[in-house]
């Protein structure tokens, strides 16, 4: 394997990394599929591809943080050194809901569920957020019936805020709802 780019985060068992040209590649062919795209607008085609990646890249380059490469680290286990998918922080930003906020978000490959990976990978970013950042709080969105994602929201310590709930029309009107984070409750859990 070629050398991978500037690791921002490192936990037990994984690296999340700067993005590259391979790790892009990897990234959108075992993610862009049905099952992983069902709460996420569907697949996307070239065009949504190319606006993800700028989104992202436009992300980091204007609050140095964003959704990170998040790859197993090669250690001899399940998928190692394999891209797992993504994790990070961008600032909140859907039209009609909470704007600026710092916001955590992942997408994982479908085979990599079920192995605490995206658990690992949030708390390390949630961390990230209120140690390294400062941020006062940070919020998760989802679609209401995307149960694992917000299963995983409560399990880094997150609550929900359904008076931040908001209907999208990036999702079909479909309505997101928010979890959040205090800075005064993650000490506590720390």
């Amino acid at each position: 394997m070629s050398q991978l780019p500037e690791t921002i985060l490192e936990t037990e068992r994984l690296r999340l990394h700067e993005w590259d040209d391979g790790s892009w590649d990897d990234f959108i062919r075992l993610t862009n599929t049905p099952g992983v795209m069902r709460w996420l607008g569907g697949v996307l085609d070239g065009d949504g591809i190319a606006t993800f990646r700028a989104r992202l890249d436009g992300y980091r380059d204007r609050f140095g943080h964003t959704f990170w490469c998040c790859r197993r680290k090669d250690d001899g286990g399940h998928l190692a050194g394999e891209v797992l998918g993504m994790v990070g922080l961008k600032r909140a930003n859907q039209e009609g809901g909470p704007q600026g906020d710092h916001e955590i978000g992942w997408r994982f490959r479908e085979d990599s569920w079920g192995h605490g990976y995206a658990k690992e990978a949030a708390l390390a970013v949630r961390d990230q957020a209120f140690g390294e950042l400062g941020a006062p709080h940070i919020i998760a969105l989802t679609m209401d019936g995307n149960k694992t994602s917000w299963g995983l929201m409560r399990r880094i310590g997150m609550q929900r805020r359904a008076d931040l709930d908001f209907a999208s029309k990036d999702f079909g009107g479909n309505t997101i709802i928010a979890y959040s984070l205090a800075r005064e409750d993650w000490e506590l859990l720390a």
